[in-house]
């Protein structure tokens, strides 16, 4: 009983060391490793405040929530102890789809999208699917940059698909064969 004690011990002041260092040395979370994992229902509340400070129009909780209790790939990318991305994906019959990928604002444009969608699509191989989907904004010229970087292409468009503030914008579908 004394060791599993001295386990959550040690492992709860590593915890609050790293976390005091972390603030104050930023350049130390700064060059903190970038990792990836499945999330879990306690990231919810990290995923849902990255998803609103992202969004104009952001997913509702409960569907954060039914993608994790439908065991979908759920991941997300930590860095310095805190979430900075999450990526969703599904899979079934031979098809996969991405069905959101986020990375903070804050913290877009150093390569955290790639690196998480890379990890999706190879999560769809380990599903068995054999092409992956995703819709896109047109308007969201550095995602589609992304998703032509890593050979998806356009393969439709879904009118009408997201709201936008006046009515409502298109979506291009986007397809890899795995």
């Amino acid at each position: 009983m004394a060791s599993l004690f001295d386990q959550i011990k040690k492992w709860m002041s590593y915890d609050a060391e790293t976390e005091f260092y972390y603030k104050h040395n930023p350049s130390l979370a700064e060059r903190a490793e970038y990792l990836l994992r499945p999330m879990r229902k306690t990231d919810l509340r990290a995923v849902i405040d990255i998803e609103k400070s992202a969004y104009e129009f952001p997913w509702e909780p409960p569907t954060f929530r039914d993608c994790l209790n439908v065991n979908y790939g759920c991941f997300v990318g930590e860095k310095a102890g805190r979430i900075i991305s999450y990526g969703i994906v599904s899979a079934g019959a031979g098809e996969s789809h991405i069905l959101n990928l986020c990375v903070a604002p804050h913290t877009q444009g150093k390569g955290y999208g790639r690196i998480m969608l890379e990890h999706l699509i190879d999560e769809a191989r380990r599903r068995a699917a054999e092409v992956v989907f995703l819709e896109v904004r047109p308007s969201n010229h550095n995602a589609i940059k992304l998703y032509r970087s890593l050979d998806f292409n356009e393969v439709g468009t879904r009118k009408g698909y997201y709201p936008a503030r006046n009515g409502r914008e298109d979506a291009l579908v986007m397809a890899r064969m795995l």
